[in-house]
């Protein structure tokens, strides 16, 4: 990670960074997969919510001053019912899982760590607040969507090695605006899970 410094920020570090995160947000889910058509005064409601849950995270990848990159855990209990949901019908119990929400870096910052460094803080967060497993959810877009890149590579193999594994029928639906659609439609979205103990 030549360059790039990797650190967690936790109660009003986060709210000093929320605008960077709500900008980085909006560049980075524009891409594929997510073709997110962001909304500024959304995001900016969005990671200030976030921030206030308890034993919340936000890890921070920083070149010099500049934030390049970020992503966010905090207990699934204090989530939204949209997310908790699927589990609660499953009767996992949702007091001891973390949810991972967005990981966002650069383009130009990936390949060099910053993913694992923000998995494994991420992760040590949610030990050290009594979780014994971790999820976060992908979009599911159809293989021949015509927005999709030719040199598309998922991320499946990455989050593979990292212990997490799709958990069949565990899925929820999330509304965004992509770009092109005149209103917010429902995305499915497939959750991943790491156990640890």
């Amino acid at each position: 990670m030549t360059g790039v410094s990797v650190r967690p920020l936790t109660g009003g570090e986060i709210a000093a960074v929320l605008d960077d995160l709500a900008m980085l947000r909006i560049r980075v889910f524009s891409a594929w997969p997510y073709l997110y058509d962001g909304d500024p005064a959304y995001e900016a409601e969005y990671v200030k919510e976030y921030a206030a849950a308890p034993d919340a995270v936000l890890v921070a990848a920083f070149d010099g001053d500049r934030i390049v990159g970020a992503a966010t855990a905090a207990p699934m209990a204090d989530q939204k019912d949209e997310f908790r949901a699927p589990f609660v019908a499953r009767g996992l119990d949702v007091d001891r899982l973390f949810y991972f929400g967005e990981s966002v870096l650069l383009p130009e910052y990936r390949g060099q760590g910053v993913g694992h460094a923000f998995f494994d803080q991420r992760e040590a967060q949610a030990r050290a607040c009594g979780a014994n497993a971790a999820c976060f959810a992908a979009v599911i877009r159809p293989s021949d969507h015509p927005a999709r890149p030719a040199d598309y590579v998922p991320l499946d193999a990455f989050w593979t090695k990292r212990g997490y594994a799709p958990i069949q029928g565990l899925t929820t639906e999330l509304a965004w605006k992509d770009h092109g659609e005149a209103v917010e439609t429902l995305k499915p979205m497939q959750y991943w899970l790491r156990q640890w103990s």
